[in-house]
């Protein structure tokens, strides 16, 4: 069987990342916009190193030590994840215009 390219990787993380929700917002963390990056690398091993650069709605999140932990725990859930870095900031700062359409509809945010 072939190995995923870089973009099925990116897209299966993409899926993944969609399971984790904002505790006080019922919204996916993807589709709220806290993801600001995804970069994949695959190697000539076949497995797969990712890395994520996300934000947290406030600096005050309470969930600000487990949210980055659950990206991480959710990517390296993905067969062939090797080494996977998630990385947390505050620049730009998040605001609603980062959500998706269908988070601003869920949310009654037009």
């Amino acid at each position: 069987m072939e190995n995923p390219s870089e973009a099925e990787l990116g897209a299966n993380i993409v899926d993944q990342l969609r399971l984790i929700y904002d505790p006080e917002i019922p919204v996916n963390i993807f589709d709220l916009g806290l993801i600001y990056a995804i970069d994949v690398k695959t190697k000539d091993n076949g497995l797969f190193d990712a890395s994520v650069t996300m934000t947290l709605t406030s600096p005050n999140c309470p969930v600000a030590e487990d949210l980055p932990k659950q990206v991480e725990e959710a990517i390296r859930a993905i067969n062939g994840a090797d080494h996977v870095v998630v990385s947390v900031t505050w620049d730009p700062p998040w605001d609603k215009s980062r959500m998706s359409d269908e988070a601003r509809i869920l949310l009654n945010m037009f």
